[in-house]
């Protein structure tokens, strides 16, 4: 290349920088920024499971020493500081269990309640609210049993939502509802689960007609 020709170059370039030079400059910049900001965001999430791990383990170790005031604390402390993750939804429903057995039905719906408010896995909010009926339906609470059910459920729980509806309707002395229920339970339920199919065979035979 000769000497104008690389002088005729170099203009090129200074006249492309001149016109496009500042946009290219954000650009680059914006570039940075996002990408900066996706690995802060993966790092805070990484030590966000990391710390919400340790804490789980806390509250499974409270569970098993049947320490029902630091399962309670604990599983506050997790909502409290991790409740996006998805330790919090495992913590809610392992802490509820745990104050349920232990006589506290207070502090397993307060558990549950969250559990059903908070939950991003539609699984885990399914199994709070069949928990939720049931601590309801002990409390002859049917009709709030029901409406915490009416929802449509996920395809893996027609089966049991169905089952546990048509006990609580049978509770109320609707037979036919129930019968109907139950009817769905028997329809949906997975064909290899003759234990479960079995238990809602025997309980619509009870109702007889």
């Amino acid at each position: 290349m000769s000497y104008h020709d690389e002088q005729e170059s170099l203009e090129s370039v200074k006249a492309w920088w001149a016109k496009w030079g500042n946009a290219t400059t954000w650009i680059v910049l914006v570039a940075l920024v996002v990408a900066a900001a996706f690995n802060g965001w993966n790092y805070w999430q990484r030590r966000q499971a990391a710390e919400a791990s340790v804490l789980y383990d806390q509250l499974q170790q409270a569970v098993n020493g049947n320490d029902q005031k630091l399962v309670a604390r604990v599983a506050s402390d997790m909502e409290d500081k991790f409740g996006r993750t998805a330790y919090a939804e495992m913590s809610a429903l392992a802490a509820a269990k745990s104050l349920y057995m232990a006589g506290d039905t207070a502090g397993a719906k307060a558990q549950l309640q969250w559990a059903v408010d908070h939950a991003k896995d539609d699984e885990y909010k399914q199994i709070a609210k069949l928990r939720l009926a049931l601590v309801l339906s002990d409390e002859k609470n049917y009709d709030a049993g029901l409406k915490l059910l009416a929802d449509a459920p996920l395809d893996a729980f027609k089966g049991v939502i169905a089952d546990r509806r048509g006990d609580l309707l049978a509770a109320q002395g609707k037979r036919d509802d129930a019968r109907t229920a139950y009817k769905t339970a028997l329809e949906t339920l997975p064909a290899n689960d003759t234990s479960a199919r079995q238990l809602v065979q025997f309980k619509l035979d009870a109702l007889g007609g």
